[in-house]
C-alpha cells in the first residue's frame, strides 16, 4: 500500500494548534503521525485520500493561525524505513518500556513491551497511548475478559495481557493494524489476544469487564452504545483521543445516556483518557 507524507510547517504556533490540525486530519482519514520541531508530517493511503475533504476540514483553521503543506508519495518499499529512523523507545512512569526489535531491552523495568509500529498507530509516543497506559497501571486486570478498540498495533491490548487479563479481543478497521496486533502479540509472546478486523458490527456478542477505546470523538460517540451493550454491570471503560474542551463535556453527555458514569480523566497537552464505570 502506498501512502501521502503531507509536511505541515506552522509559523509561531501554540501546542494546542498543532493537536487541533492533527485531530481534524484523523477524522478524514490520516493514520500516523509524526511530530517535528516546527510542525508534523500526516500519512494517509493514496486510495484514502481526497484533497477536496482535506481542504474543507481545514478551512476553518485558516483565520486561526498560520499554516502549510507539502505533498509527498511515500512508496510502501520506503515505509519501514521511515519509522525506524523515527521511533525512539518510550519509558513510562518507570514501569513500562516500549520499545521496538531493534532497541536494546531494559530488563530493570517491570513491563517491556516490544513493538514493529509498520504503520499502524499506536508505539505509546502520542499523549493519548501514554495516558491510557498509565490509566492501565492504575486498575486491575488480573483474570478479567478485556476489549481493545481501534487496537492499531495492539499496544494496548498486549499490556492488558501483561496486566493479567484472562482474554483479549482487539479490533481495527485497518488491515495493517489486524496483522500488526498478531505480529506484535507474537513479538511479546502473547497467546490470549484474538485480533478481528472490522468495527463495533464484529465486536463478539460477549460480557467484558473492561473496555479500551483510544481512536477519535466522532467515532467514539457512534459506537459508545455499543460498548454499553457488551460491558459488563459494574464494568470499566477507558476512552481517549479527544480533547478536554469541548469534547469530554459531549463524551460524557452520550455516555451518560446509556448507563455509563464519569470517574476520572487524565489531561496531556488538553489531550484527555477518561475512566468510565457501567
Amino acid at each position: 500500500m502506498n501512502y501521502y507524507e503531507l509536511l505541515f510547517t506552522l509559523i509561531v504556533t501554540e501546542d494546542y494548534q498543532q493537536d487541533m490540525l492533527i485531530n481534524t486530519l484523523g477524522e478524514v482519514g490520516f493514520d500516523t503521525f509524526e511530530e517535528l520541531e516546527f510542525g508534523f508530517k500526516a500519512y494517509i493511503p493514496v486510495d484514502d485520500f481526497d484533497e477536496a475533504k482535506l481542504i474543507e476540514a481545514l478551512t476553518p483553521y485558516r483565520d486561526m493561525f498560520t499554516f502549510s503543506y507539502e505533498i509527498a508519495l511515500i512508496p510502501q518499499k520506503n515505509w519501514n524505513e521511515v519509522w525506524e529512523s523515527n521511533f525512539e523507545p518510550i519509558n513510562i512512569q518507570g514501569k513500562i518500556f516500549v520499545r521496538a526489535t531493534f532497541h536494546e531491552p531494559k530488563p530493570e523495568i517491570e513491563y517491556e513491551i516490544v513493538i514493529d509500529p509498520k504503520m499502524a498507530f499506536g508505539t505509546g509516543h502520542h499523549q493519548t497511548t501514554s495516558m491510557m497506559l498509565e490509566l492501565m497501571l492504575e486498575n486491575e486486570f488480573s483474570a478479567k475478559n478485556v476489549l481493545d478498540m481501534g487496537c492499531g498495533t495492539g499496544i494496548l491490548a498486549i499490556m492488558a495481557s501483561k496486566l493479567g487479563a484472562d482474554k483479549v479481543t482487539a479490533i481495527d478497521y485497518d488491515i495493517v493494524c489486524f496483522e500488526s496486533t498478531l505480529e506484535n502479540a507474537q513479538l511479546n509472546n502473547i497467546d490470549n489476544i484474538t485480533a478481528i478486523c472490522g468495527s463495533k458490527e464484529v465486536i463478539p456478542d460477549e460480557h467484558y469487564d473492561t473496555i479500551l477505546a483510544n481512536i477519535n470523538r466522532n467515532i467514539l460517540l457512534d459506537q459508545i452504545q455499543r460498548y454499553s451493550e457488551v460491558l459488563k454491570p459494574e464494568g470499566e471503560l477507558y476512552l481517549s483521543g479527544f480533547y478536554e474542551q469541548p469534547d469530554l463535556d459531549i463524551i460524557m453527555d452520550e455516555a451518560r445516556k446509556y448507563g455509563l458514569k464519569y470517574i476520572i480523566h487524565k489531561n496531556n497537552n488538553d489531550w484527555v483518557a477518561a475512566k468510565f464505570i457501567k
